[in-house]
């Protein structure tokens, strides 16, 4: 018990890996919020204008009371989508992954 809380603190994030997972959180919000904002101002704007009915996140299905909003979740494929690749990209180049033939 000679080391101080900060020693501790320094070594369990160091040693736990920590740090790096707290960094890759923090860049995959960012990341997140970056392809947010790409899809809703350039990607969805494209979308409207090929789909007649416009803005396709709003379709739904009223079952009796009860409202399917199918719009949403496709919307929030294309957003995981999007994201997954842009992650992928950046992995690969970040740590040169290769492809074995």
């Amino acid at each position: 018990m000679s080391d101080s809380l900060v020693v501790q603190l320094k070594k369990f994030l160091v040693e736990t890996n920590a740090m790096s997972l707290a960094l890759g959180v923090v860049i995959g919000g960012a990341v997140s919020k970056l392809v947010g904002t790409l899809v809703s101002g350039l990607i969805m704007p494209i979308v409207t204008l090929a789909l007649p009915s416009g803005d396709w996140r709003a379709w739904a299905i009223n079952i009796g009371s009860q409202k399917i909003a199918f719009g949403e979740i496709l919307g929030a494929t294309v957003d995981f989508a999007i994201i997954s690749l842009v992650v992928f990209f950046m992995a690969s180049k970040l740590f040169k992954v290769e492809v074995k033939k």
